[in-house]
Formats: structure tokens, sequence, C-alpha cells
């Protein structure tokens, strides 16, 4: 283990202390009840990747309000009390088995294709986002053109934000993690042609102004001790080859910004977290977000391989690395790589859900016989 050794160093999150710095990255699962409530099969999912040796755990993006933030149908939610109630037992869970547990904040802007609340959805402008949306998750065809968003709901997204956060330390949970990336609603203020605005919240300057009301919302309402991080990206769900216009001009602007605000990390994906991120020459995504806002830098894309994981803390500058596929097909990685262990080949159907349940199932139950 000796050769991987920086990668089962302690960690700290804000005062959340991590184990290692294996860390499951958000994944849509779509896996809840209709009504958003967590449940038993969700304890399932998640908790394999504790038994596993991940020192913290990212969940999936849960909406934040019962107006326009849900994104798939079966997406988890924090908006009222009986959510709460629900995600209450996952936390635990994963507490008994010394694993930390970051709520992922989001809304889905534009980039909805399922809400049980109500069939209009909400952007920077009315302009739908590119691509189509995806078939696994219950959608088809393109997206719909979004309500341009007013003063009224900028108000009401910055105060679900903040609820939510409060939700999430009701419930337990560690931290939060605003969702700030792959072409949900924070992300579309960042995106050129999505946010087509010409008052105070349009262009970058103004995608992150409304990003940084709602940072300090989110911290006023959790207070100075909670951890608060955000996740960023370029590319979007249905746009991967989206890159920042200004390069690594606009991501020395964005970073530094970020690191003027009350946050504990921020969390960067990319095709490959390694790879320059602004074109040849440029630097990562993570050395980027590392060298311009001095925060923790959890970086994620293509990390699944321990030598992958140790270059991006090494030479990438990253505190911590996020596995998504890596932990779909590798749920136990960290006890794989400590004991020196082979990794298990990714199977693309594993991700889908929940045809895909029996398999994790099993594949949680072959973890436990084997520890």
């Amino acid at each position: 283990m000796s050769k991987y050794s920086p990668l089962f160093e302690s960690g700290k999150l804000g005062n959340v202390a991590t184990s290692n710095r294996y860390i499951v990255a958000p994944m849509t699962r779509v896996s809840a009840e209709s009504d958003g409530r967590a449940n038993d099969r969700m304890r399932d999912y998640y908790e394999r990747y504790a038994k596993g040796g991940f020192g913290a755990i990212i969940s999936e993006g849960i909406y934040i309000d019962e107006k326009h933030s849900q994104g798939y149908f079966n997406q988890p939610g924090l908006a009222t009390d009986a959510h709460v109630d629900a995600w209450k037992p996952i936390v635990d869970t994963l507490h008994n088995h010394g694993t930390a547990f970051i709520a992922q904040l989001m809304h889905a802007g534009a980039q909805t294709q399922g809400n049980a609340y109500t069939d209009e959805t909400i952007a920077p402008s009315a302009v739908a986002p590119k691509g189509e949306q995806l078939g696994f998750y219950g959608g088809s065809g393109p997206f719909k053109t979004p309500k341009e968003m007013t003063d009224h709901d900028f108000a009401q997204v910055q105060e679900a934000f903040a609820l939510t956060a409060t939700q999430a330390k009701k419930a337990g949970f560690d931290g939060v993690e605003i969702h700030g990336a792959n072409g949900y609603l924070l992300d579309e203020f960042l995106t050129n042609y999505m946010n087509q605005r010409t008052d105070r919240y349009g262009g970058l300057e103004g995608g992150l102004t409304f990003i940084q009301e709602i940072v300090n919302a989110v911290r006023d309402a959790v207070g100075p001790d909670f951890m608060v991080g955000i996740r960023l990206s370029q590319g979007k769900v249905a746009d991967q080859e989206y890159r920042w216009p200004g390069g690594e001009k606009d991501a020395k602007h964005i970073f530094s910004t970020l690191g003027d605000l009350p946050l504990d990390y921020i969390h960067v994906t990319d095709g490959d977290g390694t790879a320059p991120g602004f074109g040849e020459g440029t630097r990562s995504m993570a050395k980027a977000a590392s060298e311009e806002s001095n925060l923790p830098v959890m970086a994620n894309g293509k990390l699944g391989h321990p030598g992958q994981a140790l270059k991006a803390g090494t030479d990438e500058k990253a505190d911590f690395v996020t596995l998504g596929t890596g932990a779909l097909a590798n749920p136990d990685t960290p006890n794989l790589v400590s004991s020196g262990k082979d990794l298990r080949e990714f199977d693309a159907e594993s991700i889908l859900f929940p045809e895909a349940y029996i398999k994790d199932h099993e594949l949680s139950l072959d973890i436990q016989t084997k520890k």
C-alpha cells in the first residue's frame, strides 16, 4: 500500500475529518419514493460504499423545494419534514461505519425531465438546453423552453437553498454541496448561451453574483461550523463539450471569486480529472481551482485507477478524489487498493436503475461476504 499511501491519509473538510482521501461522487439514481422520500433501497446503496472503505460520500442530487427544482421522477428531496425523517436512518447507518455523508443540494433549472410538482421549468433566460433528455432516467426528446426567472423566482430559489441546507443539518448530514455543475440551474448562469440576461444576473459576472448570493444565504442559514462546498463543471449532462468561452481566464476569475466566499471546498468534475481543462498547455480544472481559490479541492473524472487518483493529488493539487463509475464498479475501491487487490471492470449496465438494483445488491452482499 505504500505506493498509494497519500490516498489513505486522513483529511479534513471544514470541521469534518475523513479517514482517507476517497469520496463517492454524487450520482443520479432515481430510486426514491414518488413523493421524494428516501428509502431502504437507497440505504443499502449508500451503505455498500461505507463498508467498502470510502472516507465520505456525497449524495445524489437532492431537490430543494416543491416547485421547480426537481429534475427527475423518483429523485429524493429535502423539502419537507417527511423527507428529513426519511434521510435520518440512512445518515445514521453511514455514521455507524465512520463515513461522512454530504447532501448535494440541486435545482435542475431548465435541464428538468421529471417534476411531480409542476410542468413549468425556469432558467436564467427562455432558452432550452442543448441536447436531449436521458432515456435511462425516464426522459425523451428535447428539453422544454423554460420561463425566464423573475425577481420572485430569484428570491424563492435563494430561500429554498438556505432552508434545505438547514433541513440537511436536521437530518444529520455532515455538510452540504451546492450543485453548480452539469448544466443544472446554477451552472446555467455560467453558460453563455443559457444566460442571455442583461440585468445584474447577466453574463459571467452576473452568474457569479447569483452563486455568491446562494452561498452566502446557505452559510447564514447553517452557521459557521457546518460544512458547505460547491461543485462546478464546464460540460453539461446534455452538452458535454461545452467549455467556458474565456478558458483559463474565466477559470481564474470563477475560482478566485469562490475562494473569497465562506466555502469549505470546491468540487470540480471534468472528462479526465488530470487533463488540461481549458485547451492544450493549460491547467487541469483541479489545479486551477486549487491555485486560484486556496480552498480544499475535490477532483472527479476517470480517477478510478489508484495511479490516476494519486496523480490528481500529487500533480494536480487535488486534496480529495471522487469516484463515480469507478465506485459503481468497485464500491470497495479503498479496501481493494489498500490490500493490493485488483479492481473490477466497469459494467455500464450497473449505472441503470431500478434494473440495476439487484446487481447492486448482489455486489453489496459480495463485499460483505469477503470482508
